[in-house]
């Protein structure tokens, strides 16, 4: 840690990890009611559980993503923060507003549509928080008068995510129309500007972690933008295939999706190829662990899973199954999670102060392994599990609940395997805990107006 108005990084990577935790507990929840008998069925409903783990997960990636950017852009800028106290105060009400969303779900305050349950009060606090965080981050960048490539992509994609989420606001009577404008917030979120973050802390963390010339990873950096505003825009149409929409969205989705692998294929080509000429030799071997494991995994959950099943003519058989379920899972834990773990993991030495060397434990590659080996493992059960929901239900006809007990033994699988990936989880929180709370440093002068290229 550099200065001083990077930890509060800390506790944004600590919140982060809770909600981490909380959403797997839900995670076992929803799971529960596959599984059966469930003893929470009258508290706590499918619809509800299932609820706060997507939402929770949403909340935790971008309190990862807000903790990753105020760590980075002091490093990029080489100055501190323009306002620590807005930084704390943005973290208060997102933990304010994300509490209130949750305990409201349990008790039925929701508007009821899917990834978007959050009520507009609530998603009006959403709106000042990212308020706040884009305006303390813009300053910071601005009296500094340094800006570089990489920086530029994160804040440009988190200033994006802000604004995809309008037409969260905007609700039809027409369920076509709602559905339609629906998907502008979650697509364009998590298979559009969530790239470009992604993205960038890749980049941040490649540079730092192999010695790569800057200016090659920023180029790199490019050519990710380009694929992912290429393929992700059109590539919404895949959500549009069987919800009243006109027929050409049969087309323009099935093209522009079959793109959308070429942006992760170009991360995970550009990881392997800086870290083959650095050959491992930095000394946080955790954090290399992790980003590798990004930009594989990614390519291969976002990229060829989402791949195997968005052409129409699969997807006609497989939507709603969990196919989907399977492709979701490893997505957003190989592009998402794996690299909000990674900035944490690169982050943690300075934070706390100690030396790198010293915080490569045990724990922390088993943690690597348990959640690596899980989630693979779940992903395996999930994808039987929707191959048999498939052929039952769609090829030969059976019923909803008499195709979910023939397939009753996958589940069992999944729960096992998630398991192994919820020890991962508690191995990875108890070594962040054990490392220690943040060092203090003096603060930084003030930085001069250099007007500088990066």
């Amino acid at each position: 840690m550099t200065y001083r108005s990077q930890r509060v990084a800390y506790a944004y990577f600590l919140a982060a990890l809770v909600l981490f935790a909380l959403q797997v507990c839900f995670g076992f929840l929803t799971l529960a009611k596959y599984l059966g008998p469930d003893p929470l069925r009258d508290v706590m409903n499918f619809a509800t559980t299932k609820a706060v783990h997507t939402n929770l997960l949403l909340v935790w990636i971008l309190t990862g993503f807000m903790g990753a950017t105020y760590y980075m852009v002091p490093e990029e800028s080489r100055t501190e923060l323009w306002s620590e106290r807005i930084a704390w105060g943005q973290l208060a009400l997102w933990l304010a507003v994300g509490v209130i969303t949750v305990v409201g779900y349990l008790f039925g305050w929701t508007t009821g549509r899917k990834f978007l349950e959050m009520p507009t009060v609530l998603k009006v606090g959403v709106v000042i928080v990212m308020v706040m965080f884009l305006v303390n981050i813009v300053q910071t960048i601005r009296r500094a008068g340094r800006f570089t490539t990489t920086e530029g992509v994160l804040v440009g994609g988190l200033a994006a995510v802000a604004l995809l989420f309008i037409p969260a606001f905007i609700v039809f009577d027409n369920y076509t129309l709602d559905r339609f404008y629906r998907w502008w917030v979650v697509h364009l979120w998590v298979e559009g500007v969530w790239e470009l973050v992604m993205g960038a802390i890749l980049a941040f963390l490649l540079i730092r972690l192999s010695g790569a010339d800057r200016e090659v990873m920023e180029k790199w950096l490019y050519v990710i933008v380009g694929l992912t505003f290429l393929s992700g825009i059109l590539g919404t149409g895949h959500h549009y295939y069987w919800i009243g929409t006109p027929r050409y969205w049969l087309w323009v989705g099935g093209v522009f999706s079959a793109l959308e692998p070429l942006a992760f294929l170009g991360m995970a080509a550009y990881a392997y190829n800086t870290i083959r000429r650095s050959g491992l030799a930095h000394p946080n071997s955790i954090a290399l662990h992790w980003t590798i494991g990004a930009a594989v995994l990614a390519t291969i959950g976002a990229g060829l899973l989402g791949l195997a099943h968005t052409w129409p003519q699969v997807n006609r058989w497989t939507h709603g199954t969990h196919i989907t379920t399977m492709h979701g899972h490893l997505a957003f834990f190989g592009a998402y999670s794996m690299i909000v773990l990674a900035i944490i993991s690169y982050a943690l030495p300075g934070l706390t102060g100690r030396d790198e060397a010293e915080t490569q434990t045990s724990l922390g590659l088993w943690a690597f392994w348990l959640m690596t080996g899980g989630i693979f493992g779940m992903t395996m059960a999930m994808g039987a599990a929707g191959i048999g929901q498939t052929y039952l239900e769609r090829i030969l006809g059976f019923g909803y609940l008499e195709a979910q007990k023939k397939i009753q033994v996958h589940y069992v699988m999944w729960f096992a395997t998630a398991i192994v990936f919820a020890s991962g989880v508690g191995a990875y929180i108890w070594d962040f805990v054990r490392a220690g709370a943040p060092r203090s440093v003096p603060a930084a002068a003030p930085a001069r107006d250099l007007r500088v290229p990066a």
